[in-house]
């Protein structure tokens, strides 16, 4: 039901822009044409519809067409959210809201994407004869006593392989603390960074500058300590210099939903930078022409480059590490065996 609600709700805001010439960006200098619009608000119906018949019992044929429209709408909502995390580190750092109507496209389209994850999920849980809660073959209803797995770490393999993607982080952290620090690297001096880049920032921008920390490696560290608790076991447990809530359980949800949130688009993103930076030295994309305070288009390849290796490296170490916690985190309907932690 609430799948279906977001898609009437999405084609009216997406339908009202669309007949009003609302502007709406996508990404910078460029917004969404009406067409597309109305394409999405289409789109997002015919998701909604597909949510509201899966909780139906479907013919095979039913079912198939079900399954298809999730499929087909899912990748696109969930390139849709990719200037999640732009808009975070904005809000974040108080730096005010660039557009609001792209602000609110992000989160409708964040939004969609995580219901029509989870109604795909149920619904495959149903096609296999599982339960759609807790996903395991059981008897009985599945809305009974849900029980808990105890406290435990991601496995070893998956420790290293998030730790060996977020090392991503390192180049494009360093050139930024060297920047903040007041040196130069890739052609731009530390004065030319802090005139054209911190002076005009918000305040909490300009007090981290002054303690030598740029902002977005902040915002980078707190991803890495998210990281850390998706790992452990005081991700689970809130540990003991936790005021009030020490020793009682986390709510699952409380690491997941960022987790997921910011990992999704923040992979996509920096897989484009990842992929635009050598296209663009060898030629095969146009030359971007330097701009203040870069002096050469090689030093924007190069820190496009070391952006895409850390964006791409911290959203997939997020993704991993979520899903290691989800399935470690998962609870059972009682009446469901014990499972295997991943």
């Amino acid at each position: 039901m609430a799948a279906a609600s977001w898609g009437t709700a999405y084609a009216a805001v997406e339908v009202t822009w669309a007949v009003t010439g609302t502007t709406v960006p996508w990404k910078e200098h460029s917004a969404y044409a009406p067409g597309v619009q109305l394409f999405l608000a289409a789109l997002a119906l015919l998701a909604g519809g597909a949510c509201l018949a899966s909780t139906r019992t479907l013919a095979r044929q039913g079912r198939a067409v079900v399954a298809t429209a999730l499929v087909l709408a899912l990748p696109v909502f969930v390139v849709g959210m990719t200037g999640l995390p732009i808009h975070f580190v904005a809000l974040a750092t108080l730096s005010g809201i660039e557009s609001a109507t792209g602000l609110a496209q992000v989160l409708l389209n964040t939004a969609g994407a995580a219901l029509l994850l989870l109604v795909g999920l149920s619904h495959r849980r149903r096609l296999r004869g599982d339960c759609p809660r807790c996903g395991l073959p059981h008897p009985g209803p599945a809305d009974g006593p849900l029980a808990h797995p105890a406290v435990s770490r991601a496995p070893r393999r998956t420790r290293v392989a998030v730790y060996a993607l977020a090392v991503g982080l390192v180049p494009w952290a360093g050139v930024k603390t060297v920047w903040t620090l007041g040196g130069s690297a890739l052609g731009v001096a530390g004065a030319d960074w802090h005139r054209t880049s911190v002076a005009g920032a918000s305040g909490p921008s300009q007090a981290t500058a002054s303690a030598g920390i740029d902002v977005t490696v902040l915002a980078a560290m707190v991803g890495f300590l998210l990281l850390l608790g998706l790992l452990s076991g005081w991700g689970q447990v809130f540990p003991r210099w936790t005021p009030v809530l020490a020793g009682r359980r986390v709510p699952r949800l409380l690491p997941l939903i960022p987790a997921w949130l910011t990992g999704v688009p923040l992979t996509l993103y920096g897989a484009v930078l990842m992929v635009m930076a050598p296209l663009t030295a060898v030629g095969l994309l146009p030359e971007i022409p330097p701009s203040p305070p870069f002096t050469t288009g090689s030093g924007i390849i190069w820190m496009a480059e070391f952006g895409g290796l850390a964006f791409a490296g911290l959203g997939t170490a997020l993704v991993v590490a979520a899903r290691s916690y989800a399935a470690r985190t998962r609870p059972v309907c009682a009446a469901a065996g014990p499972r295997d932690a991943r």
